[in-house]
């Protein structure tokens, strides 16, 4: 079986357990899906969930962060992994978005990745899921399961970005990136699949039987 059957076996599997795929972080507009997703880092979306349910009520503008300074932020966010880096980056990332963009989230990848905390994966991830724009955005765990399915040798997440947008149809990575994402949260985790129990690595690799190593990113 070469990787273009096994992409085709994956977007099957992937299409009938996931139809819908609602976005994990909960926002109320795109500035708000941006500070999630940076939040998100080294942290689970039902922690940020529950950290911004209490939040964005209020503070849901750019403006309104850097009305709040840095020190403020971090109150906010202390139970979230690395605050006092996340609120720093929140409150620069806001400062920007003022004078910079009239308080308005970019449109493209390049200036999306200039602002403060935002790398390639966060752009992507607001350029799928804020602006409809086609992407793919690859986490360790995307990475992880690329690996485990045949898809990538897994040297870097740029290289499995890359594979994964060869392998698949443009018009299926918005969705196919949260079916990924659902999937590996339910049925292929990091410490209980191993590349031998579920569906998709079982019918991938059938003769599979010793747990794959998988690079890390």
């Amino acid at each position: 079986m070469n990787e273009e059957q096994r992409a085709k076996i994956v977007l099957r599997t992937l299409n009938k357990i996931y139809p819908k795929t609602p976005i994990p972080l909960k926002h109320r507009n795109i500035f708000t899906l941006l500070v999630s997703v940076l939040l998100s880092a080294q942290c689970t979306d039902v922690n940020v969930n529950n950290v911004t349910k209490n939040i964005y009520p209020k503070y849901n503008k750019p403006e309104h962060f850097v009305k709040l300074g840095r020190k403020k932020i971090e109150k906010l966010i202390r139970s979230i992994g690395i605050f006092r880096i996340k609120a720093k980056s929140v409150y620069n990332l806001s400062k920007t978005l003022v004078e910079k963009y009239n308080g308005k989230v970019p449109k493209t990848f390049e200036q999306l990745e200039e602002l403060p905390g935002v790398g390639h994966k966060t752009a992507s991830v607001v350029m799928s899921q804020g602006f409809g724009h086609a992407a793919f955005p690859v986490d360790t765990h995307i990475h992880r399961l690329a690996q485990r399915w045949g898809l990538t040798n897994g040297k870097n997440v740029i290289q499995t970005e890359e594979d994964l947008k060869r392998l698949f149809p443009k018009k299926n990575w918005n969705k196919l990136h949260l079916q990924i994402i659902y999937y590996g949260r339910e049925y292929c985790k990091a410490r209980e699949c191993y590349g031998l129990s579920c569906k998709i690595c079982t019918t991938c690799y059938p003769n599979r039987k010793k747990p794959l190593i998988t690079k890390k990113a």
